[in-house]
């Protein structure tokens, strides 16, 4: 022991600890913490003892069940003689004893004590010396702001300083501001020494120089060299996932020189050079998690978002509740970094989310309130193909399995892996989704509505399944609608109406601070008084002097954070990877939709032979010429059956992918964020509803067609007329395939692609040319050039020859696009597959506004 530091004995379960005051010590269920506490109403990490240069000093870190002093929950005591603390219970929970503290040496012998901090408000303000009473707004309140005046006045007025306010560490290690930046004050997991013109290769195959185990890696992922002058240099080797240089990826296969401060981060791992030694820090989920005056503006000026400040210690379950319009999904998406804030900043254990984005993303799991997989599939097998999108494309199948496995007998989901997605409860499909977002192991998972529509019962299990996330060593941020279950959080965040905090704290300590019975009336209250200053009250309280000012502290920036740059992010798998993957995953989907696939055979069999009911004895060749007139008499068969054949090609191919994009929107958004190419998900879903397509449009012409007379040779295929007819109905359907899929991308729900799908089918009837003259019709026709059908009809009625099947009413007037010539069947031909490329240049725009932000450029 130092000179004049008084000496600390801890004494729990029989054993004894004589304290250093050089470090502190943490208690709770860690296992490789300094004194372990195995009792399930206790923390992973409970509190710390330190020694903070004055006096032995006892700090709770957010547990959940609290820590007691004679009864009574405390946040930060200063410890007196002989104290006890009960952990997770006032009474009858684990005793730490701690004997012989005493004051240092030539400090101050009459200081009043801190006194401990009680759960109830009212007994606090009895107990706490004059300068720590908290303000007078926060006594409770049984009624409404407006019906008292008093308080509503004096929550206006600056806060009562706070001079000696208890003082909980936000940040966990690593958080203060003026730490460095890889983990805080976190030391090294490991070094390794460097030698001159040495080379370090890192990866995951055992015979590189460091291995890391971890899947995020590539078999052989970067190389460190020492260049002859001395300095250092990073290498990727061609790696999936890339490697990061202070946040930003360098170029694949590209290299970068190294300055003393740079940090190399190489997935969970992150690296840094200190002299001859390399640092190696791997996050393994202990860390802490901070939003700073975060903004959000809309156009129009208009703040959805208003300067949120909070922190987090690591392996915390943090609750975020708030009344409809207080914002709690544009705060998702800014501390996700989906939709970025335009003002402040979110740290990832003190590197800022924003700017280092494009590496910290594989680090965080987002669990959208709509399920991220396809219910058609097995749970296993939903979540091979994430795997297989997610990790890098040297991971063996057996890698994928092994971890796949390990997540699921994690969440308990082993015994229904063999079962379909849609068959199991709401709250197993929630623990799928999540199982889907741990195969990466994120270190911080957010999760939005996880219970919504669930009964009590699942909304535990959810809940609960979540606070063991928390203690297993990751920080888990849920918003949620319940209020149930609140006692299990860590920390409760209230949002108020117009997207400011009303509070920031322990859940138990919630109503009390708002002077509530019931959450029901705190929300009324929220809905009667919208006007009122709830932020302002918030930041004149004791607890957001206990819970927040350290964050708040830090000034707001007087400009906004610069735009995230726009970032190409590395790709796990190879486009072609990611095309063959999403093509197995789509057909596997289909395949396990028996009503889809009926439906695939039925519908282009249906409107083919609808058809035939039409003049079934007649054949699709001009008639012959009236002996008296000498005008050909106009085959209208010939047109009907073709209108016919058109429409239902047109309606089968846009019911075919009306409903596609907009059912997986959900899984698009959340696989584009890790890595997914937007070309290759739009080049499968093109590739396989192509193929259908084109099949239902090969039958609905060889139906139509076979039973009735055509022309012996075609322009193009000579004898093969039938197929020359058939192929316009095919490109047709391709083309209304192509269209389905723009209304699928503009829709917001599916409810809105059948009128859209009922009016494009009704358009194309229109347009056909079939039903009146389009040549010579000043802007109808023009306008007409914009539907698939009327080339589709004009490439069949070439071949037909329809100038002589429906002749002009003035000879010479003939239809140019039905001329029967090789070069007016290319023209139209080619015309309906170039609206069908148009079509695919759309969508493939329309896709972006459903990516994040970030990567939308």
């Amino acid at each position: 022991m130092g000179h004049g530091v008084p000496e600390l004995v801890l004494e729990s379960n029989g054993r004894t600890w004589t304290l250093d005051p050089s470090r502190a010590y943490t208690l709770g269920r860690d296992p490789q913490g300094d004194v372990v506490l195995d009792d399930a109403r206790v923390s992973w990490r409970h509190a710390t003892i330190s020694f903070n240069g004055r006096s032995w000093v006892v700090e709770d870190h957010g547990s959940t069940n609290g820590t007691f002093v004679q009864g009574q929950r405390i946040h930060h005591l200063e410890l007196s003689s002989d104290t006890e603390l009960n952990l997770g219970n006032a009474t009858d929970g684990p005793r730490v004893k701690l004997v012989g503290v005493g004051a240092q040496a030539g400090a101050p012998q009459g200081r009043p004590q801190q006194q401990p901090y009680a759960a109830q408000g009212a007994g606090w303000a009895q107990q706490a010396p004059a300068q720590q009473q908290p303000p007078a707004q926060q006594a409770p309140v049984q009624q409404p702001p407006a019906q008292h005046a008093g308080w509503q006045q004096q929550a206006q007025q600056p806060p009562v300083p706070q001079q000696s306010a208890p003082h909980i560490p936000q940040q966990g290690p690593g958080g203060g501001a003026g730490a460095p930046p890889v983990y805080g004050d976190r030391s090294p997991t490991t070094f390794h020494q460097f030698s001159l013109g040495r080379v370090m290769r890192i990866g995951r195959a055992l015979e590189n120089d460091l291995v890391v185990s971890d899947l995020q890696v590539s078999r052989h992922h970067a190389e460190f060299h020492s260049t002859p002058d001395g300095r250092m240099e990073i290498r990727d080797l061609g790696s999936h996932n890339g490697t990061y240089v202070n946040g930003q990826p360098i170029p694949k296969g590209g290299s970068q020189l190294l300055g003393p401060t740079d940090i190399v981060g190489v997935g969970h791992s992150t690296f840094r050079i200190v002299g001859d030694r390399l640092e190696e820090f791997v996050d393994t989920g202990e860390v802490s998690f901070s939003a700073r005056h975060l903004t959000v503006t809309v156009d129009g000026g208009k703040q959805i978002l208003k300067d949120v400040s909070f922190g987090v210690p690591e392996k915390s379950l943090i609750a975020v509740i708030g009344p409809s319009g207080s914002g709690k999904s544009t705060l998702l998406k800014a501390l996700t970094g989906y939709r970025p804030a335009n003002q402040g900043e979110v740290l990832y254990d003190n590197r800022n989310l924003y700017k280092q984005f494009a590496e910290l993303r594989q680090r965080i799991g987002l669990v959208p309130q709509d399920d991220i997989l396809h219910k058609e599939l097995t749970v296993k097998k939903a979540l091979k193909y994430a795997a297989k999108l997610r990790f890098p494309a040297d991971t063996t199948a057996a890698e994928r399995e092994a971890r796949i496995d390990e997540v699921l007998r994690e969440l308990k989901l082993d015994i229904h892996k063999e079962k379909k997605v849609t068959s199991l409860s709401g709250g197993q499909r929630k623990r799928v989704s999540v199982a889907l977002e741990l195969l990466t192991k994120p270190s911080l998972i957010f999760l939005d509505e996880p219970t919504s529509g669930l009964d009590p019962g699942m909304d535990r299990d959810v809940m609960q399944l979540l606070r063991g996330l928390a203690d297993d060593g990751r920080t888990v941020l849920v918003v949620t609608h319940s209020v149930a279950e609140l006692a299990l959080c860590d920390k409760l965040l209230v949002m108020a109406p117009g997207g400011s905090v009303a509070y920031f704290g322990p859940p138990e300590e919630a109503l009390n601070f708002f002077g509530y019975d019931s959450w029901a009336d705190v929300f009324s209250a929220f809905e009667n008084y919208r006007d009122y200053d709830w932020a302002g009250r918030w930041k004149g309280s004791q607890h957001y002097q206990m819970y927040a000012a350290d964050i708040d502290a830090v000034a707001p920036q007087s400009v906004q954070v610069p735009a995230m740059q726009a970032m190409k992010p590395p790709k796990p798998q190879g486009w072609m990877s990611q095309f063959a993957t999403l093509v197995r995953r789509y057909l596997a989907v289909i395949a396990s939709d028996k009503g889809f696939l009926a439906l695939m055979v039925i519908l282009p069999a249906v409107l083919g032979a609808v058809s035939l009911l039409i003049d079934a004895d007649k054949g699709l060749l001009p008639n012959p010429p009236n002996p008296k007139t000498g005008r050909i008499i106009p085959n209208g068969t010939a047109t009907t059956v073709l209108l016919i054949l058109a429409v239902g090609a047109c309606f089968a191919g846009a019911a075919n992918s009306v409903r596609e994009l907009i059912k997986e929107r959900v899984i698009y958004e959340r696989e584009r964020a890790t890595g997914l190419s937007r070309s290759a998900y739009l080049m499968s879903k093109v590739f396989v509803l192509g193929m259908i397509t084109v099949l239902q449009g090969l039958m609905v012409g060889v139906i139509g067609f076979t039973s009735r007379e055509i022309p012996e040779e075609g322009l193009i295929l000579g004898g093969a007329t039938l197929l020359e007819l058939s192929l316009p109905i095919m490109a047709l359907g391709f083309t209304s395939m192509m269209f389905g899929l723009i209304i699928s991308s503009l829709v917001k729900t599916a409810e809105k692609t059948m009128p859209l799908l009922v009016m494009f089918a009704i358009v194309q009837v229109v347009f056909t040319g079939c039903l009146f003259t389009l040549h010579g019709s000043i802007g109808v026709n023009q306008f007409s050039f914009l539907m698939p059908s009327r080339w589709a009809v004009a490439a069949a009625g070439a071949t037909l020859d329809f100038n002589k099947i429906s002749p002009p009413e003035t000879p010479g007037d003939t239809d140019p696009l039905w001329e029967h010539t090789v070069g007016a069947w290319a023209m139209d031909m080619g015309a309906l597959i170039a609206i069908g490329v148009v079509c695919g240049f759309f969508v493939a725009r329309f896709l972006r506004r459903h990516e994040p932000e970030v990567m939308r450029k």
